[in-house]
């Protein structure tokens, strides 16, 4: 690297302070470097003082490419732990990949792990009891992957880290640098820790942006069908997959690529509508229907309908027409007399199951909203009022279905008056609202939640309805909207500093992963994440 680069490291680092470890009287600094293509390497070097420890630093940085992805931390506190504590500790971890410390089978620090090394490669295992949201991990080290790893890494290991009576866990503060800006990385006692400290928003949320849609279309294989996702710690390629979340990923696509304006994309997006058509879908009765499966399911309907929809309107291309309006009369076979909705029908459109999952109805009210706003046919507006009155009816507000609030915005351009489907929209989102504010996964879709709810209170203010709002708080709702984006871009974004860890991770980069499922990236991970962070960059700073 630079020695200009090298001296900014040095003097970003310094800055954290706390550089040693007055305890022992030591320095600990780390350096992990990675070159985008394979999994970082790592150096634990431990002296008397800061000065020594450098030296040894920067003559291993001089060595290394200006591009290269570098994190550079210092150890910052440091206890012993005896083992069975430690175990204890690591097992009462409520959620996957959430210990969130380094640790060391060693007081000379000659076995020790970042907390990266170890969570980006599933050092850490959950019991076989562990049920992701329901119970503790009970996780363990697996120390059949952790030997291998720090016997190549070190060489000659000075313990059997099976068998040491103590164990150390520690902290870090650092920087991380990509050749060519340097960024602090966050101490928060958070999911966003070891992250970069995000100083310019509006930069940090357009870049996650730009390789989110990058990374998405980039998992369209040639004949239009997606790799459906991975589990980056385990090394695994996900082999199932659910043509649902194909279609409803082509629409957010289809929102991304007009904000990165790589309309060469739009060609990807139609062979991908293709294929899914080819494959995915059957005709009866003259309608069309999204086949996942042996089961016809309303949320498939409701996201063809979208996808299709969504393609025209920014396209401009009305290939698709036909199989819309095919789609569109599919929905009327999922109607009961009453109003309801059935969710899931057999392919000879006998009934499978009533009730599959509460977001169907939001989904459908939604894409029919949307088709609406093509066509201006009034017969799909009416099933749209049908569909929203029933959810008046039945207080589907206690749902907290993004979903809900996106069908209602569209609704309220056409019924600017209905007071019910505001008083709907505002329940919808403000009876959960101390969940999303501290809900500590990312959990895109609250984020999609909450971008809904602050363009539909404006909407109410301006339709003069103002009234309704008076019991809420909508500073506190805009204070959870920002955050909740920031925080999505800090936990759930792959970040070099993040997917450097991983098996060949410039693979990774503009992905979005849940964390607490081996950093699992879906397409439909992606979908919900770019779907949020776009409209909230669009509603916060496309104002000017």
């Amino acid at each position: 690297m630079q020695k200009s680069t090298v001296t900014k490291l040095k003097q970003a680092l310094i800055a954290t302070g706390n550089l040693k470890d007055y305890g022992t009287s030591t320095v600990t600094l780390a350096l992990s470097v990675s070159d985008h293509r394979h999994r970082a390497q790592v150096r634990f070097y431990r002296c008397d003082s800061f000065k020594q420890a450098w030296i040894a630093v920067a003559q291993q940085l001089a060595k290394t490419p200006q591009a290269s992805w570098v994190r550079l931390e210092a150890v910052q506190s440091t206890q012993k732990l005896p083992r069975e504590t430690f175990e204890k500790r690591l097992a009462a971890t409520f959620r996957m990949n959430y210990w969130r410390y380094g640790i060391s089978f060693d007081a000379d620090f000659k076995t020790a792990l970042l907390e990266m090394e170890s969570n980006g490669q599933a050092f850490f295992r959950p019991s076989k009891a562990h049920r992701i949201g329901k119970n503790r991990s009970g996780s363990w080290v697996d120390y059949d992957r952790v030997e291998p790893y720090l016997n190549k890494r070190e060489g000659a290991l000075p313990v059997d880290i099976r068998k040491t009576e103590n164990v150390w866990v520690f902290t870090t503060a650092g920087v991380f640098t990509d050749g060519q800006k340097i960024w602090n990385l966050s101490e928060q006692e958070d999911c966003g820790k070891g992250v970069r400290v995000v100083t310019d928003e509006q930069s940090e949320l357009q870049s996650a942006i730009e390789h989110g849609e990058t990374f998405l279309i980039n998992q369209l294989k040639g004949n239009g069908k997606f790799v459906y996702g991975y589990f980056p710690a385990r090394q695994r390629v996900l082999s199932n997959y659910n043509v649902v979340r194909h279609f409803s990923s082509l629409y957010a696509l289809l929102e991304a690529i007009p904000f990165t304006k790589r309309t060469e994309d739009f060609a990807k997006v139609k062979l991908a509508i293709q294929w899914g058509l080819k494959n995915a879908t059957i005709e009866k009765e003259g309608a069309i229907f999204v086949d996942d499966n042996g089961e016809l399911k309303l949320g498939g309907q409701a996201l063809l309908i979208l996808a299709l929809s969504k393609y025209q309107d920014v396209t401009k291309d009305d290939t698709f027409v036909p199989v819309l309006m095919k789609a569109f009369k599919g929905v009327h076979f999922f109607q009961e007399p009453s109003g309801k909705l059935i969710h899931v029908l057999n392919p000879d459109l006998t009934v499978k199951a009533a009730y599959r999952i509460i977001y169907y109805e939001g989904e459908v009210a939604f894409a029919l909203s949307r088709l609406y706003e093509l066509t201006h046919d009034k017969n799909v507006m009416d099933l749209v009022k049908q569909i929203l009155d029933y959810m008046v009816a039945n207080d589907y507000g206690k749902y907290h279905d993004h979903w809900i609030s996106y069908a209602i915005n569209e609704a309220l351009l056409v019924f600017p008056d209905n007071r019910d489907y505001m008083k709907l929209g505002l329940k919808n989102v403000f009876s959960h609202l101390k969940f999303i504010e501290e809900r500590d996964t990312t959990y895109p879709t609250l984020l999609e939640l909450v971008d809904a709810a602050v363009k539909m209170t404006d909407m109410i203010k301006r339709s003069g309805n103002e009234d309704l709002i008076a019991p809420y708080d909508l500073v506190r709702l805009r204070q959870v909207l920002r955050y909740r984006a920031l925080y999505e871009i800090t936990t759930g974004c792959f970040l070099p500093e993040i997917a450097m860890y991983l098996y060949n991770p410039q693979k990774f980069i503009g992905g979005f992963y849940a964390r607490h499922d081996n950093f699992r990236t879906r397409i439909d991970d992606c979908e919900h994440f770019l779907s949020g962070l776009i409209n909230y960059y669009n509603y916060t700073y496309r104002q000017a």
